[in-house]
């Protein structure tokens, strides 16, 4: 097994091979059947979970379990097709790869062996990349790593591919009033390009005299960055808002000691007790379950998450239910915490006030992160906060706040999930 580095290239050591495509959350992966000018024939061209086959071309689903995958039978290739790219994008929408660097590794389809495992570094705000192709060079096909990122998802490899996609309109912008003497203004294209990383001289379509590459489009002026840099814990306690994130790194080390999770809530109307639940469900790198501590398993993953115990009414000051994670004893397979509060007595989040979780640092007792539940709706179920471990090794935090019709953990298992 060799481990490619971008640009790299090695030659197939069988006709029928699978590219699986990891990553510590869900990711769309797609193939394109590409003929020497580097374009798609017809849409057909385009394999990915809505159009599973094509000719010599197959995407396979992992189910959840594992990942998705593309299988390539050059034997079965038509005659003209000379290159099949393997793109991956997460599943989440928007969400960039900055982080959460996915791995390639390519199989023999038949016996399993893997030929190569790649892994793009150095990643930003790429929302889609085309991770690795199969290309033909004199008669003989060969893998190569490439890395390419896109900043507007697969839509932009899609395009960038000859690939038609129907996209929607977009809201129409304020026009000021003309101005009649004025000549008209020069088109301006209404996106940049979608290259993120500026095609160098191991970008696929330049390498090796490749015939009737399309010319490069010059980068534009990158524009200025939003303000949603990754937080991280170097300026004391972090107050987030609903889908915010923060990197639990202080001092530019991960934080890999206890941390307690709080969650607490107070009854929206005095003289009545509200009995919510507080859980942790874990998962492993590709969405699946791996267990649920709650107030009827208070320990799993061998001690390194435990419970405090049910709180009954909701009353008093302070963390109604705690749950702490041993974040340096956590099994290698387990990437992501989704923490969740039901009522199994069937109130609804309407009838609770104050909601919140906070992130503590279990020896000092420092609160790092709180998350404060500002919007309530009529349902059993919230998920209020998920860590994730990065390719890094570093942690991730991000305020949820997103309800769920379900009084159990059980019924959470599947929504978290797909909250990943």
């Amino acid at each position: 097994m060799t481990a490619m580095t971008p640009g790299s290239n090695l030659p197939l050591t069988a006709p029928r091979v699978a590219v699986d495509v990891a990553a510590p959350v869900r990711l769309d992966v797609s193939g394109l059947l590409l003929g020497a000018d580097g374009k798609v024939r017809s849409d057909d061209d385009f394999i990915f979970y809505n159009q599973p086959s094509g000719p010599g071309v197959t995407y396979r689903s992992g189910g959840g379990t594992a990942p998705d995958a593309i299988l390539v039978d050059t034997g079965a290739l038509p005659a003209g097709v000379e290159r099949i790219v393997v793109t991956a994008s997460p599943d989440a929408a928007g969400q960039t790869f900055q982080g959460i660097e996915p791995t390639a590794t390519v199989r023999e389809a038949d016996g399993g062996a893997v030929i190569a495992t790649f892994t793009p570094p150095q990643l930003a705000t790429e929302t889609a990349l085309v991770v690795v192709e199969i290309y033909l060079r004199n008669g003989a096909w060969k893998v190569r790593a490439v890395g390419q990122g896109y900043a507007n998802g697969l839509a932009g490899i899609a395009t960038d591919f000859g690939v038609s996609v129907d996209e929607e309109p977009a809201a129409p912008a304020a026009v000021a009033p003309p101005v009649p003497a004025a000549p008209p203004a020069p088109p301006v294209p209404a996106t940049p390009p979608p290259l993120v990383t500026p095609p160098g001289p191991n970008d696929p379509r330049f390498a090796f005299g490749s015939p009737a590459a399309p010319a490069p489009v010059p980068p534009a002026p990158a524009a200025a960055p939003a303000a949603t840099g990754k937080i991280n814990l170097d300026k004391g306690r972090v107050n987030l808002q609903k889908n915010q994130t923060v990197s639990l790194v202080k001092g530019g080390r991960p934080l890999l000691s206890q941390v307690k999770m709080g969650l607490g809530w107070e009854p929206a109307y005095r003289g009545r007790d509200i009995d919510l639940d507080a859980s942790v469900i874990a998962y492993g790198p590709q969405r699946n379950h791996l267990d649920s501590c709650y107030f009827g398993k208070l320990t799993i993953l061998g001690g390194a998450v435990r419970h405090s115990g049910d709180n009954l009414t909701g009353e008093g000051a302070g963390d109604d239910e705690v749950i702490t994670v041993d974040l340096g004893r956590l099994p290698a397979d387990a990437t992501g915490l989704v923490f969740t509060v039901n009522s199994f007595s069937g109130q609804k989040f309407t009838e609770v006030a104050k909601a919140y979780c906070r992130l503590m640092d279990a020896a000092t007792g420092e609160e790092l992160v709180r998350f404060d539940l500002t919007t309530a709706e009529p349902q059993t179920g919230v998920m209020m906060a998920k860590l994730i471990k990065q390719f890094s090794g570093e942690w991730e935090m991000t305020a949820m706040g997103e309800f769920v019709k379900s009084r159990t953990v059980r019924g959470m298992v599947k929504p978290a999930a797909q909250a990943l």
